[in-house]
């Protein structure tokens, strides 16, 4: 890597922990048994693109989700459901993040919808004593209210033009091989945060 000024993290499975097979898990137990072809780690359908990209409110998605998948269950059962791969952040991350903050600039660039996003905040605030996540970053942005998602290559311009920042001095680091090929193309160093690596012993 050459001289980095800049880091920009993922979420999910970096400093939040997740599963998507417990939501897969849920869904199927509420009658729905493909819904790993509808969202993923590695793909969204158009309904769950439009979620986390804002195009869409919560009320919007649970009427065309149970259009879609033929069902009549209620908000509130999709809401847990679709809730369940949120699992807890591990204090020993955030412990790095603050440290690794006074060393960089330090953004976040998550996607996710309103829907999580009001769920996992909570759970934060609920952990840790009513501080706020998004407190340990310069700034954090979510697909939802960008507007963009990841690997698309424009929505990791876009965050470089806000911030004014050079996509060569800024690493980004996630747990999803497409979303990193998609911030290369952008010109952004990259980080692969694969199965078993460890975010404390990165050497950054």
């Amino acid at each position: 890597m050459t001289s980095i000024k800049n880091i920009l993290f993922d979420l999910g499975g970096v400093f939040l922990d997740i599963n998507y097979q417990l939501t897969e898990k849920a869904f199927i137990d509420l009658g729905i048994t493909d819904f790993d072809q509808r969202f993923n780690q590695q793909f969204s359908n158009t309904l769950f693109e439009d979620l986390e990209t804002g195009r869409i409110d919560p009320k919007t998605f649970y009427n065309r989700f149970r259009a879609e998948t033929g069902t009549s269950l209620a908000d509130e059962a999709i809401e847990k459901a679709w809730n369940a791969l949120l699992l807890d952040f591990p204090p020993n991350r955030l412990e790095w993040l603050e440290a690794i903050g006074r060393k960089y600039p330090v953004y976040l660039y998550s996607n996710t919808n309103i829907i999580h996003y009001q769920c996992f905040m909570k759970m934060f605030e609920d952990t840790f004593e009513g501080k706020n996540f998004n407190q340990y970053f310069r700034r954090a942005y979510y697909s939802h209210e960008l507007g963009l998602r990841k690997p698309y290559a424009a929505s990791y311009t876009k965050i470089m033009e806000l911030e004014n920042l050079l996509p060569g001095e800024t690493l980004f680091i996630d747990d999803t091989f497409k979303n990193i090929n998609g911030a290369k193309e952008a010109g952004l160093q990259t980080l692969w945060l694969e199965p078993g690596m460890v975010l404390q012993e990165l050497g950054l």
